[in-house]
């Protein structure tokens, strides 16, 4: 039994937290120094490569000495709507805002983040347009393009400010990832933008404010013209490992860095669980399903992805991660039950087993759901003899309604417990 997809799931979502409603801080830390990256994604909600590369930093690094900082979707409601920013460009709005902009929340606790005594160094994450280079080679390679670049804002900062060399730190993280190019023409460049003298629209920007406050500060670009979203997300984490690696920032990963694997990462969207009972897989999960037992209001959703989000809209639940729709929930308002077993009695395949509440089991052939007293067994999509409770009745795959399942494959299914017309809690039953 796949239990240990829900420990997993409840181990990352205790690592996730909120500064403020706005703001997911992220953090790794160790006791060995102060030294701190702070890696900003998703400024601009249509650049995927940003966002979906700190949303795997976050979950598939793990930091053995000085710390990293991530906050993986800054501007939430703009990945949503897979927009540069539906409230204007949140990235130009870093030296004024009106008090009535509906980022100024975000833009305040941000800047306090950068801002934070034990922060070193800051990279901001984007997908940027065509292939920078110096001179003029065409509509996409070009010193106007942005894409596949470190983009420092001056020089240097103050002599003694650690990491103030922004030209030598990019240069030197611009030669290592020219060693490592999927192809030749993805060669990355330093851009300085001498924002201070050149870039009117660049003194808005947060990487501006960042060196204004003596902060050193990075931008990230990859191209949007490579050809995938895994393409943009390597050399972004090969960008951000070098940085780690001139911080002295020790790191593993669980994964090996490259393009097949970072296709496999991209497509998992991890679990969401609705108000400790249900508990879903978002890699597997069909497009739309209904009937879904929750509350009529103050349902609390936990996401083990970073990206995830959900949204109400016309009465239904839309599930994001990113920017790519994974699902939408039609409900079914119940009020919730007390006092529910967590715990359930399951013979599955002949032998009986114990299962958790909100969780998956395996079959092969066959399963019977225990009578429990006073608990009613509801197993969706089960074309059974008349009955408004299915404890002690053997199910199998065939008598199962595909329309009803919860996965495209059309192998896993909910078998729902209630008390007193009260709602308790789902399992999912995946069959082999």
């Amino acid at each position: 039994m796949n239990f240990l997809w829900f420990k997993i799931f409840s181990i990352l979502i205790i690592t996730y937290s909120y500064v403020s409603a706005n703001v997911q801080l992220i953090k790794q830390e160790n006791q060995d120094s102060n030294t701190t990256l702070l890696v900003i994604g998703g400024i601009h909600g249509d650049e995927p490569g940003g966002y979906f590369a700190a949303s795997i930093l976050a979950t598939h690094y793990n930091i053995t000495s000085k710390n990293l900082w991530i906050v993986p979707n800054l501007n939430q409601s703009s990945i949503q709507a897979d927009k540069r920013g539906i409230n204007g460009d949140m990235n130009r709005k870093f030296a004024v805002i009106k008090k009535d902009d509906k980022d100024a929340n975000t833009i305040k606790e941000i800047k306090k983040i950068i801002t934070s005594k034990k922060v070193s160094l800051v990279l901001n994450l984007h997908d940027g347009h065509g292939f920078y280079r110096a001179e003029n080679h065409g509509k996409i390679f070009n010193p106007n393009a942005w894409g596949q670049t470190c983009v420092i804002d001056q020089c240097t900062l103050n002599p003694n400010q650690l990491f103030g060399n922004l030209n030598d730190i990019a240069s030197t993280v611009k030669d290592n990832l020219n060693k490592k190019l999927l192809q030749e023409h993805h060669g990355f460049n330093v851009k300085n933008t001498k924002t201070k003298f050149d870039d009117e629209a660049m003194q808005l920007s947060l990487t501006y404010f960042a060196v204004t406050n003596n902060k050193p500060a990075f931008a990230i670009e990859s191209s949007k013209h490579l050809s995938s979203l895994s393409e943009k997300v390597f050399y972004q984490l090969l960008a951000i490992e070098e940085f780690m690696t001139i911080m002295q920032i020790s790191f593993t990963r669980d994964f090996e860095l490259n393009i097949d694997m970072l296709d496999n990462l991209l497509t998992n969207y991890g679990f969401l669980e609705i108000n400790n009972n249900i508990l879903f897989n978002l890699s597997t999960i069909k497009k739309s399903l209904s009937y879904i037992p929750i509350k009529s209001m103050s349902n609390i959703f936990k996401f083990s992805h970073p990206l995830g989000s959900i949204t109400k809209e016309n009465g239904t639940y839309i599930v994001d991660i990113g920017n790519k729709r994974i699902v939408t929930l039609i409900p079914q308002y119940f009020e919730m039950a007390e006092k529910c077993p967590e715990k359930f009695d399951i013979e599955i395949d002949g032998k009986l087993n114990s299962v958790d509440m909100a969780s998956d089991f395996f079959v092969n052939d066959d399963f019977i759901v225990l009578r429990n007293e006073g608990v009613r067994v509801n197993v969706i999509g089960f074309k059974s003899i008349k009955t408004s409770d299915e404890s002690n009745l053997k199910v199998t795959l065939s008598q199962l309604e595909k329309k009803f399942s919860v996965d495209n494959g059309n192998n896993i299914y909910r078998v729902e417990f209630y008390k007193n017309d009260k709602f308790c809690s789902m399992l999912m039953v995946r069959f082999k």
